[in-house]
């Protein structure tokens, strides 16, 4: 008996997937080998690659996703971010980037932004935007920045709580703003051609 392509998983879920259960590893690993720091970091790193399963968003993003924050996530366990210094802002720049991506599909997926669809020149509706590009590029850009900021919080939250050898300070924190929201940006257009 053949199996016919309906029956056959998207190939970037079966990654994503993998990409999960990699992560969920991780998560055994990292608490084995750096104790709460490890928990907690690769808690949200599973967290992360969790969502865009449960919202059912497939596509190249979903395990993108997972292997970003992954990667971001064992490049602080293992001080690569000391040991190479462009690293850090890097890392803000493709991770913001592409939670931002996940936050505006979240948005789209649970009806909380308009689906971009093309404007009508004659008739258009008023509730459809005549310039929908521009607003998936400024809410993803928004959306990107206000994670860059919680971001940064947490990572004050745990260099005051958890491990003060997490660096934090004036330079870094506006560093890592300032990348997250050009990675978000970069983001929203990519999303805005895209539609």
């Amino acid at each position: 008996m053949t199996v016919g392509t309906s029956a056959r998983r998207p190939s970037t879920l079966v990654a994503g997937d993998a990409v999960r259960w990699v992560a969920g590893a991780s998560l055994v690993v990292g608490t084995a080998l750096y104790g709460t720091v490890g928990a907690a970091l690769l808690s949200l790193v599973l967290l992360g690659a969790v969502v865009p399963r449960a919202l059912g968003l497939h596509g190249v993003h979903d395990p993108v996703l997972g292997l970003v924050l992954s990667a971001a996530a064992w490049m602080g366990l293992l001080d690569l971010y000391a040991a190479v210094p462009w690293l850090d802002l890097a890392v803000h720049l493709v991770a913001t980037g592409v939670l931002a991506d996940l936050a505006w599909r979240t948005l789209v997926r649970v009806g909380a932004v308009a689906s971009p669809r093309p404007a009508q020149v004659s008739g258009a509706d008023p509730s459809t935007p005549a310039r929908p590009a521009l607003g998936i590029v400024v809410v993803t850009t928004a959306l990107g920045v206000m994670l860059a900021v919680l971001w940064e919080l947490g990572e004050w939250a745990g260099a005051t709580f958890v491990d003060g050898s997490i660096n934090v300070g004036y330079t870094d924190t506006l560093g890592d703003l300032a990348a997250g929201g050009v990675g978000a940006l970069v983001a929203g257009v990519l999303l805005a051609r895209r539609s």
